[in-house]
């Protein structure tokens, strides 16, 4: 377990909404203002936003590799509701490549309106069985050469990815867990491990009184804590690494944006590091919900 009240890395999403020629400026902004990483959501649809503008995950990423030089890249999260595993794979390894090394792969079970949009339906029983099959098989794919696998959801045949990753063995898992299953295959193959707390989907709308925020915040954050609880045990268990495993939070899925104001973003940031969490991810404010917030909020943080 990570020691708690140490700073925390901050990283920062951008929905991938806006035409290249609009992002491509913020995805630069976030590097120039010293944030660890960025994000990608990797949805078909996402409940969000579910008839705003939508562009693909991993070509957004290519883009963003060649207007950024330092900052780590990744998809929150990708999820086989609608990738194989090897051709998520195929991506990893190119976009590592493109990148020079900074992509980290999150990666998730998914949810309902994905595991829906190519026509297939899965319950959530099936979705944690596919999840739990695609995490083992992609780290196989990753790591050796002629890979051969059948199972129930994914088959694979002399499946070759040289020349592998640029970084080594492979690129960093950072698996979205908020249930004991995953977060047990985050304990034993992640590098990391993310969570929106003891909530899935969109974050909430905040309640219009501050008493009502207040109480909805604080149940989150004692979610957050039974998990990070759990995961110590899993760690514990599971973990055969010496290397700790990274912890993220998504503090936005408490309900109110974190950027909403400075007082909030610096309470969210200290009790994420106080729970023990390496790393934070806010998103890149917008104008109005989901994640209305301010950019000057954003640059407070990372001064």
């Amino acid at each position: 377990m990570r020691a708690t009240g140490a700073p925390v890395h901050l990283g920062v999403c951008i929905l991938p909404e806006r035409p290249w020629g609009e992002a491509a400026p913020l995805w630069r902004r976030v590097e120039e203002l010293g944030a660890a990483h960025a994000w990608v959501y990797d949805h078909l649809v996402w409940g969000g936003l579910p008839d705003a503008s939508w562009h693909a995950t991993m070509p957004t990423l290519a883009a963003a590799a060649g207007v950024t030089e330092r900052i780590e890249l990744g998809t929150f999260v990708a999820s086989p509701n609608f990738r194989h595993p090897l051709l998520l794979a195929k991506d990893m390894v190119t976009l590592d490549d493109i990148s020079g090394g900074r992509m980290l792969l999150g990666i998730g079970a998914g949810g309902d309106l994905d595991s829906g949009v190519l026509g297939d339906t899965w319950t959530r029983a099936e979705r944690t069985r596919r999840f739990g099959e695609l995490v083992p098989l992609l780290d196989r794919l990753l790591t050796e050469d002629h890979v051969d696998h059948r199972g129930e959801f994914f088959a694979v045949a002399d499946a070759r990815l040289l020349p592998g990753c640029v970084q080594r063995p492979r690129v960093p898992f950072v698996i979205a867990a908020n249930g004991p299953r995953a977060m047990r295959l985050a304990a034993t193959y992640g590098q990391g491990w993310i969570t929106t707390g003891p909530q899935q989907g969109p974050a909430p709308a905040a309640p219009s009184d501050a008493a009502g925020r207040d109480a909805q915040v604080e149940q989150w954050w004692r979610g957050v804590a039974e998990l990070a609880a759990r995961m110590d045990r899993l760690e514990a268990e599971h973990r055969s690494s010496e290397e700790p495993l990274r912890r993220y939070l998504s503090v936005d899925a408490a309900g109110p944006a974190a950027l909403s104001s400075v007082t909030f973003a610096e309470d969210q940031l200290g009790r994420a590091a106080e729970a023990g969490f390496t790393d934070v991810v806010v998103h890149w404010p917008r104008s109005e919900p989901p994640y209305q917030g301010s950019v000057a909020v954003l640059e407070h943080l990372l001064r």
